[in-house]
C-alpha cells in the first residue's frame, strides 16, 4: 500500500494582516450578503475527465489506500442541482462565506472532513485550530494528493488557493501564519466541506 503524502507548503502565501485587511475591503457593502460569484477571484477550472491518486482514509483519519480514480466532472447546471446556492457559489465560482456563519466552524468532534462535492477527505480533524479569522482552520491537509494549490491574484495579492484534487471544488486558502508543526493555516469554507464524524468506540461489556 503507497502511504499518503503529507502536503509541501507553496509560496509566497500572504501574511495575515495582509488577508484580513484584503478580507475588510473586500466585505465593505456586502454584510448582509456573501461574497457571491468573486469576478475577479480564480474562474472555474474547465477540468477534463482523467484519472486522479486520490488518498482515502476511514472516519476515525486512519489512512487506508492510495487509489487512481476518475475525476469527477459535471455540468454547471449539475453542479446547480445538487448544490445549495452558496454552495455552488463558493465550490463552483470561487466565492466565499461570510465569516463566522459557517456550521462547521465551532465543531470540534473527532473525524474527517470532506469534500462537500465529491467526498474526498480533506482534513483530519486532529489538525483544526481556532484561528480568530471566522473560518474553519487547520495547520495541514490531510494528503497531499487530495489537494491542489496554485497561485490566486485577485483583490491586487498573491495568496493561494486550495481545490479539491478529484472535482476541483474551490475550498479556500492556505496562509504561511498558522502554529506549529507547519506554520500553516488553510483557510477553508465551511459550505465547502462535509464532516464525516469518527464512530464512538465500543463500550466494553
Amino acid at each position: 500500500m503507497t502511504a499518503p503524502s503529507v502536503p509541501q507548503p507553496a509560496a509566497p502565501r500572504a501574511s495575515r494582516r495582509a488577508f484580513l485587511t484584503a478580507t475588510s475591503l473586500a466585505l465593505t457593502g456586502f454584510a448582509l450578503a456573501p461574497l457571491r460569484g468573486m469576478a475577479a477571484g480564480p474562474a472555474a477550472s474547465k477540468r477534463s475527465a482523467g484519472a486522479v491518486r486520490i488518498a482515502e482514509f476511514a472516519d476515525d483519519g486512519r489512512p487506508l489506500r492510495v487509489v487512481e480514480l476518475p475525476s469527477v466532472v459535471r455540468s454547471d447546471a449539475e453542479w446547480r442541482k445538487r448544490l445549495s446556492p452558496l454552495a455552488y457559489d463558493v465550490t463552483r465560482r470561487a466565492g466565499t462565506e461570510r465569516a463566522y456563519t459557517g456550521a462547521l466552524l465551532k465543531n470540534k468532534a473527532a473525524g474527517v472532513y470532506r469534500c462537500a462535492c465529491c467526498g474526498t477527505a480533506l482534513f483530519d480533524a486532529k489538525t483544526k485550530y481556532e484561528s480568530h479569522t471566522g473560518w474553519p482552520s487547520f495547520w495541514r491537509a490531510i494528503a497531499r494528493e487530495n489537494v491542489v494549490e496554485r497561485e490566486d491574484l485577485a483583490y491586487g495579492m498573491t495568496r493561494t488557493e486550495v481545490a479539491c484534487a478529484r472535482c476541483d471544488a474551490h475550498l479556500g486558502h492556505v496562509f504561511d501564519d498558522g502554529p506549529p508543526p507547519t506554520g500553516l493555516r488553510y483557510c477553508m469554507n465551511s459550505v465547502a466541506l462535509a464532516f464525516s464524524p469518527a464512530a464512538a468506540p465500543a463500550r466494553a461489556g
